[in-house]
């Protein structure tokens, strides 16, 4: 495996661009999500190492926040939430999904499981945020080769 040079400056970069004015949204009052979506760690660097992990987890978490903030003012109804791939650093992303004239899918339903938060969340997501503060939920898929893998939903307690 090769050697990931360069932390400091990609990490310094990463929070950078981890906000909301980064991304060409369009908050009027014309505008719709139709499950919008952005992964932080694109190339699946925080696959590597935990506290690799963990820098995008806060990258992604900032990004949640602020986007709640212009969603809140923006006066439609949305839904907000992370997605977060235990097996997969490359894909947790963060989805906006509001009305839109594509399909009548919101609000979107996820078929999820009961989670149990101590027991289950991994050390990357616990060490980075306050559970308490979130609704956080699990479900599984099957990849193409059989594969299980297990995704967290969380969104903000309301």
């Amino acid at each position: 495996m090769k050697k990931f040079r360069g932390k400091r400056r990609y990490f310094r970069n990463l929070q950078k661009e981890a906000h909301i004015k980064n991304y060409d949204l369009d908050f009027s009052a014309e505008s719709w999500f139709d499950f919008w979506h952005t992964h932080i760690d694109f190339c699946g660097h925080g696959n590597d190492a935990v506290n690799i992990r963990k820098q995008h987890v806060k990258a992604l978490f900032n990004l949640f926040n602020e986007a709640n903030k212009e969603l809140e003012n923006w006066g439609k109804p949305y839904q907000l939430w992370i997605e977060l791939c235990h097996e997969d650093a490359s894909m947790d992303a963060l989805f906006i999904h509001s009305p839109n004239p594509n399909a009548a899918n919101f609000p979107y339903q996820h078929s999820l499981n009961p989670l149990n938060v101590k027991a289950e969340l991994p050390a990357y997501l616990t060490d980075v945020i306050s559970v308490e503060q979130y609704k956080i939920a699990s479900y599984e898929t099957i990849e193409e080769d059989g594969r299980v893998e297990k995704l967290f939903i969380i969104q903000l307690q309301k």
